[in-house]
């Protein structure tokens, strides 16, 4: 889905003349330039760029894992979505939107045919008990207008979205919830990652998380002598990262950044696995975006460790920011690329 092409659709579905109206953002919406002069349009996002980019327009925006608490139920008019990629998340929508939308609200979701979204038009006509509207926009984009009428008693199957829960792993055990890319399972780079550092482990001294995850890199690396900064851009990831910091009572903070912006600088080590599912333009964009940032943010004499696919060229652009670029290890799928001695900005 092209961005761009929504941004027309979707200020008109934010205009102010319905009264309350909540617009739900996740990695698959775009960065409008402008909001319609709306005081009662009010957005969450998990993202925290997106937060940082509507602070800015001065719209009222939280960043929270899409906690609707602050409204009374049966309170909005109008809630706005762009179906996320992650089906539970676009289930839970549907399902607060039944219970927060007054009777006669209105819930508009745009999507395409390929993501499911003659699905949820079906699903969510069944749980407000009411016709839906079907508009489509262009090539396989469509709008969904529903108006909450008679709700149905079988909400949809959003995996408990809200709640974190403890998975047990032969190898770690660990919180986690639906929201956080890979959730289920140890994503199998991180595991090299830490594999191949193995006999350095635990590590000693300020050791950075970038694109932390639920904290996998900080819970196998951590030991008495670490001091952990995990940061990510996603709200769930945060909040699942910081309940295993907790639970393992290791040193250190959880930090909302986008790609490392804003951090105290000189970290003797830093961790990452770039998170090339965020929906960023292209690869390169992130790779270069995260290299930069671990030049930034690593001591003079510190090391910075990435995995990433094979295919990705990491170590080329890496060489602009480090004089030193080591592939330390590689198992066929994955490759570990060693940063060292930062070049001056």
């Amino acid at each position: 889905m092209n961005q761009a092409d929504l941004c027309s659709p979707l200020l008109d579905a934010l205009k102010a003349d319905v009264g309350r109206c909540l617009w739900l953002l996740d990695e698959n919406s775009p960065k409008l330039e402008a909001l319609p002069p709306a005081s009662q349009l009010s957005l969450i996002t998990n993202r925290f760029d997106l937060f940082q980019h509507y602070q800015a327009l001065g719209a009222q925006v939280q960043f929270t894992d899409f906690d609707f608490t602050p409204w009374q139920t049966a309170s909005l008019d109008r809630i706005v979505a762009i179906v996320s990629k992650e089906k539970a998340l676009t289930h839970y929508w549907i399902n607060q939107a039944a219970e927060y939308l007054k009777p006669g609200g209105e819930l508009i979701l745009f999507g395409e045919k390929s993501g499911g979204i003659k699905t949820y038009a079906r699903k969510a006509a069944t749980l407000l008990g009411c016709p839906v509207e079907q508009t489509k926009l262009f090539a396989e984009t469509w709008r969904l207008n529903l108006y909450k009428q008679a709700l149905s008693n079988s909400l949809l199957d959003d995996q408990n979205y809200a709640q974190l829960r403890w998975l047990e792993h032969p190898e770690l055990n660990y919180f986690a919830k639906p929201g956080v890319y890979g959730w289920q399972k140890i994503d199998a780079g991180s595991a090299f990652l830490m594999q191949t550092l193995a006999d350095q482990l635990p590590l000693k001294g300020r050791v950075l998380d970038l694109g932390c995850g639920f904290g996998y890199l900080s819970l196998k690396a951590a030991g008495p002598d670490t001091l952990l900064c995990c940061t990510d851009n996603n709200a769930a990831a945060l909040s699942a990262c910081q309940a295993n910091i907790d639970h393992y009572q290791l040193q250190g903070e959880v930090i909302a950044t986008n790609a490392g912006a804003g951090i105290t600088p000189g970290f003797d080590y830093l961790l990452c696995n770039p998170p090339f599912h965020t929906g960023f333009a292209t690869r390169s964009d992130l790779t270069e975006r995260f290299v930069r940032a671990a030049a930034q943010l690593l001591d003079a004499q510190g090391d910075a460790f990435f995995v990433v696919n094979l295919h990705i060229g990491l170590e080329t652009r890496a060489k602009n920011y480090f004089q030193k670029v080591d592939v330390l290890a590689n198992n066929g799928h994955f490759k570990l690329i060693h940063l060292r001695q930062p070049k001056n900005p």
